[in-house]
């Protein structure tokens, strides 16, 4: 399976690149044509004075028709695109799978002594290693 990296991010509702211990993962989730015109790109709508997408909007809407669909609803139909250096086996490989985060616990990483060794619920996409199997978590980035 070869996967078509995007051009630009303005192609990707979703796109990160990361370091993960030994590994890297290179994720994204293109955006789909529109289901009723099957002509625009369905997009976050655009602020009518500076023309940028509204960051928090709830919804997407197609450029050329105005259809709008309910955010979760879009999210969940949609496929991630994922290229990844296994941190376990460095083994190197492309997957594709639904883009629907997962809550899923992680021990606390952080230098603040109250919270190290702690487990964190946190949203992931969390997909298997094609050749050791082992769990490689994308997890949302936290503040």
């Amino acid at each position: 399976m070869v996967l078509r990296e995007p051009a630009t991010i303005e192609e990707c509702i979703y796109f990160t690149n990361r370091s993960i211990g030994k590994g890297k993962v290179k994720a994204w989730v293109n955006k789909t044509k529109c289901p009723t015109c099957q002509k625009g790109i369905m997009g976050k709508p655009r602020d009518p004075k500076t023309g940028k997408p509204k960051i928090r909007a709830k919804e997407y809407i197609c450029a050329e028709c105005g259809f709008t669909i309910e955010g979760k609803a879009y999210e969940e139909a949609l496929t991630a695109s994922i290229m990844y250096t296994c941190p376990h086996c460095l083994h190197q490989g492309e997957i594709e799978f639904p883009f629907k985060r997962k809550k899923v616990k992680i021990k606390a990483e952080e230098i603040d002594t109250e919270k190290v060794g702690k487990e964190k619920t946190v949203d992931s996409l969390r997909f298997n290693c094609q050749k050791c199997g082992k769990s490689i978590d994308i997890t949302k980035k936290m503040k």
